[in-house]
């Protein structure tokens, strides 16, 4: 590849890279991504608007026209963010070979395509328009769109998610519990009323109601005993209905501590950071920072990518050459812990010696080794040589290393 082809092709990758950063959620810092979002808020609200008042007849007469204007405006803008989405989407799944289909295939990107593709196909399908029209009610699901430009309702959907075992657990306990008050009532009220509870599965509807507290009223017990279960079923409704209400409840409560604890992290004057450089054997390239697994008491700050600053979100995916800034709250000074550096000379009893051979004092660990810019894990296999920076931990004292500041 010429030099020119290489520029030509680092032009490109940077005008696709601006794109990306264009139209996904942006930040304060980033004008035109930020513009960008609002754009697309204002059109999801402004075709719905569209829809709604098109339901009117007397706002139909009147403003037909204005309403098929706005509508037809936002479907175009639906389309490029569509096609700049499919274009985009090898940044989006950098780990996935076919992101493209990934995209196309995802949830959201189901909803982006229902979003305008019913519009487009009466005029390719005349005899089909009013089926098509059906499916323009998809474009609903488009406000969830709107949920990923506010941490607000992103709060929402990040505790279902956290939550999700527990509330397929609780709806489980629900399900199994109304089909059993179904078969209990209907071996209760089956003789005194044959023609309302024909079945076992035909006092599900009033389960239902009954379980979820909603008491619709058009199936009900007229035996003493079909009454006395109804009581206890309306009780077990009552504590059913609090199981998900309390999962949700608590998960909105951790969510919020997280939040707050990050903040005071965030607010700690002396707070420490780090540069990783990344590359493409470190476990984390390819993942997204809510994948990390980071420990309690540590933040990702920022990602430096090529000359750009990223927010690390959680839905970031780290690349091979990311720069990633770590920061974690310093521990009390009380927590002291005593690493130590020494710089081997020739004559150093270590130098030229494998780390399994050494004999280090007792208590001694060998964390690092520094070898010109390179820091080496200590394996066993791994021979000292002259001019390398040994770390390690000593309780005893040795006068030719020096005492680190952690």
């Amino acid at each position: 590849m010429t030099p020119e082809s290489q520029e030509a092709f680092r032009t490109r990758r940077e005008r696709k890279e601006r794109v990306f950063r264009t139209i996904e959620v942006g930040y304060a810092g980033d004008a035109l991504s930020r513009g960008y979002d609002l754009l697309n808020v204002a059109a999801v609200l402004a075709n719905l608007t569209a829809a709604v008042l098109d339901t009117f007849g007397g706002v139909r007469a009147s403003w037909g026209g204005v309403l098929d204007a706005v509508e037809a405006g936002t479907v175009l803008f639906f389309t490029a963010d569509y096609v700049l989405r499919v274009w985009t989407a090898d940044l989006l799944y950098p780990e996935s070979r076919h992101s493209a289909g990934k995209y196309v295939g995802s949830f959201t990107g189901l909803v982006d395509l229902l979003c305008f593709l019913p519009w487009y196909l009466p005029f390719f399908l005349p005899a089909g328009a009013v089926a098509f029209r059906m499916f323009r009610v998809v474009r609903i699901f488009r406000l969830f769109r709107v949920n990923a430009y506010y941490d607000s309702l992103s709060v929402i959907t990040r505790v279902i998610a956290g939550k999700r075992q527990q509330l397929i657990s609780g709806v489980f306990i629900i399900v199994v519990l109304m089909v059993g008050a179904s078969l209990c009532m209907y071996g209760l009220e089956h003789d005194a009323q044959p023609e309302v509870f024909a079945n076992a599965f035909s006092g599900i509807w009033w389960a239902a109601s009954t379980l979820l507290t909603v008491g619709y009223g058009d199936i009900y017990p007229v035996t003493a005993a079909g009454k006395f279960f109804g009581i206890c079923i309306t009780f077990l409704g009552v504590g059913m209905v609090a199981i998900p209400t309390g999962i949700i409840s608590a998960g909105f409560v951790e969510e919020y501590s997280q939040i707050k604890r990050s903040s005071e992290i965030a607010a700690e004057k002396d707070i420490q950071f780090i540069k990783i450089h990344l590359d493409r054997r470190d476990n984390w390239t390819g993942k997204a920072i809510r994948d990390l697994g980071l420990p309690r008491g540590v933040i990702a700050a920022a990602i430096r990518r090529s000359s750009d600053l990223l927010v690390p979100r959680g839905d970031v995916v780290l690349r091979e050459g990311d720069m990633l800034v770590l920061g974690a709250e310093p521990l009390p000074d009380d927590q002291h812990i005593g690493l130590r550096e020494m710089v081997l000379r020739s004559r150093h009893p270590w130098t030229g010696h494998p780390i399994r051979d050494l004999d280090l004092p007792r208590h001694s660990l060998i964390v690092a080794v520094r070898r010109g810019n390179k820091a080496l894990i200590p394996n066993g296999d791994l021979v000292l040589r002259e001019g390398d920076t040994v770390i390690f931990y000593a309780q005893t004292l040795m006068p030719e290393a020096e005492t680190l500041e952690i």
